[in-house]
């Protein structure tokens, strides 16, 4: 099984994507609901950061460093750097404070120096400020954003045309790398009669709201 849909299949396993009727941070009502926050655990967090390594690993993009926004970026980066590590890819990682500290080390950002090409790791795109924030702490301090991933792409509209990933594209030039997109929920919902009724749903939310290129 693809790592995609293995992911997909874990995120369910853990109640993180469900079904039903939600409410988007958008008011849109919802047949799906995707928390990454429920990844709550030693063994959870582990297994989605080795997601998150072969996600950037398949991605191809240069990277440097790592980025975790605070706070949820803070033990997805971690985790991200050492299954990374763990598959022969060692490389150094920061995540910012939410308050600069003016004594002992100092500074706003904990962790390596940020330096190079950094990719920003977090769990989703929603309205884009926390990428927003990152891209400045990054660029105020020398380096280079290259690019942002998250878990999954919804692939739905934002307040216009695009969706949160292609706003982010646009606005700052960054590719984004997501673990899954809504089309590999699609694909694991479609062939299993159990999802049936979900896939529906899902499908006419997608016609509804959805974006169809996401590169």
């Amino acid at each position: 099984m693809d790592f995609r849909q293995e992911f997909i299949e874990f995120a369910l396993a853990r109640n993180v994507l469900r079904f039903g009727e939600f409410k988007t941070k958008a008011g849109r009502p919802s047949p799906y609901f995707f928390n990454a926050g429920l990844f709550n655990d030693g063994a959870a967090l582990d297994r989605l950061a080795q997601f998150y390594a072969k996600a950037i690993l398949v991605g191809e993009i240069g990277v440097d460093l790592l980025y975790g926004p605070a706070y949820k970026g803070i033990p997805l980066v971690s985790a991200t750097a050492v299954a990374l590590a763990r598959a022969g890819r060692n490389l150094p990682f920061a995540f910012n404070r939410k308050e600069a500290k003016d004594h002992g080390e100092g500074g706003g950002t904990i962790g390596a120096p940020l330096a190079g090409r950094v990719l920003i790791v977090d769990d989703v795109i929603s309205a884009g400020t926390s990428v927003r924030e990152s891209v400045e702490i990054i660029r105020s301090a020398g380096a280079v954003p290259c690019g942002v991933v998250i878990a999954l792409d919804r692939m739905e509209r934002g307040t216009g045309a695009l969706s949160a990933a292609q706003e982010v594209r646009q606005d700052y030039g960054l590719p984004v790398i997501s673990v899954a997109t809504l089309d590999d929920l699609m694909a694991f919902l479609n062939p299993r009669p159990e999802f049936a009724e979900h896939a529906a749903a899902v499908a006419h939310y997608r016609r509804k709201y959805g974006v169809f290129q996401t590169h």
